[in-house]
């Protein structure tokens, strides 16, 4: 089953985003396992959603590679998951 994230990074700033993104994905291309990756700011921040393939491949490159980019860039808010009960694409 797909599983998507919602990041809400009140107080996240764009440098720290890019920071992040620039250590995990330094070619700007999807993880393994990854489906859809956006981005964008808020008056507050920084949100985050993607689409995974399962909760295992979100779970693979959060133990690899996402945890040790954001708390290198201070961000401490976790990423809040949901389970995808619909997908429209064109």
């Amino acid at each position: 089953m797909a599983i998507g994230i919602y990041f809400d990074g009140v107080g996240v700033t764009q440098a720290q985003y890019e920071q992040v993104l620039h250590q995990v994905s330094p070619d700007n291309s999807l993880a393994p396992g990854m489906l859809h990756h956006v981005a964008g700011t808020t008056a507050d921040g920084i949100v985050v959603v993607e689409l995974w393939e399962s909760q295992e491949a979100l779970n693979t490159f959060f133990a690899e590679k996402l945890g040790t980019a954001m708390q290198a860039a201070g961000i401490t808010i976790q990423p809040k998951t949901f389970d995808v009960i619909n997908e429209i694409t064109s």
